[in-house]
């Protein structure tokens, strides 16, 4: 099988199909794009998640705290508590796994998150350190947000730009390799983007400005976020890929790879959907935070999931958005 997250498909035939019992109290279950679920607690949500980190052996701490935090702002909600587990190979050192619980913890207190629990154990599992992590937050019930829940005619959103986290990423990786095709300032350049892996912020203001649907962009970029959020909407929409923002340092690593920028993954890029009538309530909030954003297309009731290409005022030229395959990170660092 290839290197990454399961096909969607694969997902639902051997592992969504395989879940039967159905209890009332279930308010998010799991689907193609939801990241997180939910369960009733009287008038409050509580929000789970849980992701791990494979693709890098940089930055976990931090990594693995904001990508749960991630989740839970799409919902809405407001994450309370995380749990760690560290898989550590044998040679580990405590000096290691110091330094990432430290960055874990740095994180999570940026965000008023406490570290609750979890396991760290050596292991010879494993050939090097993976870290995952499981994020709980809370929010009324009726401020809850799905992914599945944009409607026709919504306006879509990107912030900030596509591929962010995976430029980060391979150039923490391969430095030394992109030292004769980036300048020491853009390699810097992309080093920092890491900073901008958070949309806790983004998740604050699409619960307050009513939002219907958001959906952190992570393995298979900004299009699979955008296909993931539709298929589990059950819309389809247009979108004007001129539109999309890349940074020119993304743009000069990909081309320089030959892959894709809005398919590499982008923690850090959060897709918004929401009612056109108040699609200038986001507009001034993502403003006055200085988030940067994008408006880059609309929720269509018919289901083809289009990319029109060339000019944004000429439909007729397009691309289908397809389900997400692996990753562009894994053909670059494979």
């Amino acid at each position: 099988m290839e290197v990454g997250k399961l096909k969607n498909e694969v997902l639902g035939e051997i592992v969504l199909s395989e879940i039967h019992t159905v209890r009332d109290d279930i308010l998010i279950r799991p689907n193609v794009g939801e990241d997180c679920t939910a369960v009733a607690f009287g008038d409050l949500a509580c929000v789970l998640t849980t992701d791990p980190i494979t693709g890098t052996d940089k930055n976990l701490g931090q990594l693995a705290v904001n990508i749960c935090l991630n989740d839970i702002a799409s919902s809405g909600a407001e994450a309370v508590g995380i749990m760690l587990t560290l898989l550590c190979p044998e040679a580990t050192t405590q000096e290691t796994i110091g330094q990432i619980l430290r960055e874990a913890n740095e994180t999570a207190n940026q965000y008023d998150v406490e570290i609750i629990g979890g396991h760290t154990e050596i292991t010879n599992a494993v050939n090097r350190i993976i870290v995952s992590a499981t994020a709980l937050g809370k929010t009324p019930i009726d401020r809850l947000i799905k992914t599945s829940g944009a409607e026709t005619g919504d306006y879509i959103y990107l912030t900030k730009t596509a591929g962010l986290e995976g430029t980060a990423i391979i150039v923490n990786e391969l430095e030394d390799e992109l030292s004769g095709v980036l300048t020491k300032a853009e390699i810097q350049e992309a080093k920092d983007l890491i900073k901008q892996i958070s949309v806790v912020n983004e998740g604050k203001i699409g619960m307050r400005t009513g939002a219907t649907a958001m959906h952190d962009a992570t393995e298979g970029g900004v299009l699979g976020a955008i296909h993931e959020l539709c298929e589990a909407s059950g819309k389809g929409c247009k979108v004007k890929a001129d539109k999309i923002t890349i940074h020119p340092v993304t743009e000069r690593l990909c081309e320089y790879y030959n892959i894709n920028p809005l398919k590499l993954i982008s923690s850090g890029t959060m897709v918004m959907c929401i009612p056109q009538a108040l699609a200038c309530d986001l507009e001034k909030a993502l403003i006055d935070s200085r988030i940067a954003y994008s408006r880059v297309g609309i929720i269509t009731e018919e289901r083809d999931k289009k990319l029109i290409m060339g000019d944004a005022s000429v439909e007729e030229i397009f691309d289908y958005i397809d389900s997400p395959e692996a990753d562009e990170l894994y053909k670059v660092l494979k």
